[in-house]
């Protein structure tokens, strides 16, 4: 079934001097604009195109992928204000609205907002809303500890930085367990570290114990490629020098260390590692 407001696979019915009309079910005939349309496309061939509305609110579609779809979280720069609300670049030719009642304060233009994209269904468009807590928390949880999950970074509390998790709940990083720097509206990855009994999720941004040790080591691999083979830093450097190069924490970066010289992957010397010749690429 089509949906609105993300991507689909549509069948190309016809084509005619305005562009290829797609089969939308039972919304009709839709037209993909000849600018959006790809090469070596014919009549019967299906297509991967995003369903949105254009100016006049008909239904169209376009190979463009906007930088956040329906149901999602996202930054995104306000780029007009006008009397019904603040327009945001959502990579589209028609840009998206925040009415004035989906905003927490009023927005200006040039600033950077994370909003929530959803289908109102009185206007019968696609907006969206800076109030985030409406969206979230709805539905059941249904994480284990030590899920691998989608993050995004909105806000710097006492406690650490509050996250949203795979655009459904609320989660917390706390300070005192990161070790890179991170910003309001990043996108990264993490994992599920408790389920409190009260529904609240505590995140982490490394996977603790002995099943972090082959992505971090990977890292680490990457690193002394980069610099001819060799890095400064061994077990007695500070956990800050540690952070600061790696972004982990002194504890995991051992770990991984001890890893790959088990390996036969690095030599550890007096005042650093080193990679063992041949993996220097």
């Amino acid at each position: 079934m089509l949906e609105i407001g993300r991507l689909n696979t549509l069948e190309i019915i016809s084509r005619k001097p305005q562009g290829l009309y797609l089969d939308g079910g039972r919304y009709g005939e839709i037209l993909i604009p000849n600018q959006y349309i790809p090469r070596d496309v014919n009549v019967g061939d299906e297509i991967e195109v995003f369903i949105y509305f254009d100016s006049e609110d008909r239904i169209i579609a376009t190979t463009r992928k906007p930088l956040v779809m329906i149901g999602e979280f996202a930054m995104l720069r306000c780029i007009s204000v006008s009397t019904v609300g603040a327009f945001m670049d959502w990579g589209l030719q028609k840009d998206l609205l925040v009415p004035y009642s989906e905003q927490k304060s009023k927005m200006v233009k040039d600033m950077h907002y994370l909003v929530h994209v959803h289908f109102d269904e009185v206007s019968k468009r696609i907006v969206a809303s800076a109030k985030l807590d409406k969206y979230l928390d709805k539905s059941p949880i249904n994480f284990k500890e030590w899920d691998q999950v989608d993050l995004i970074i909105t806000k710097e509390t006492e406690l650490g930085y509050k996250a949203i998790i795979n655009n459904t709940h609320w989660g917390v990083i706390y300070k005192n367990e990161v070790f890179k720097k991170i910003e309001y509206g990043q996108k990264l990855k993490g994992f599920v570290k408790k389920i409190r009994v009260d529904g609240k999720i505590d995140l982490s941004l490394e996977k603790l114990g002995y099943g972090k040790v082959d992505p971090i080591s990977q890292e680490i691999l990457d690193k002394l490629n980069k610099n001819e083979g060799f890095i400064p830093v061994t077990d007695k450097s500070s956990p800050e020098t540690i952070a600061k190069l790696f972004g982990l924490s002194k504890k995991n970066y051992k770990k991984a260390v001890g890893a790959l010289y088990k390996q036969k992957l690095i030599i550890i010397e007096e005042k650093g590692i080193r990679l063992v010749k041949e993996e220097v690429r």
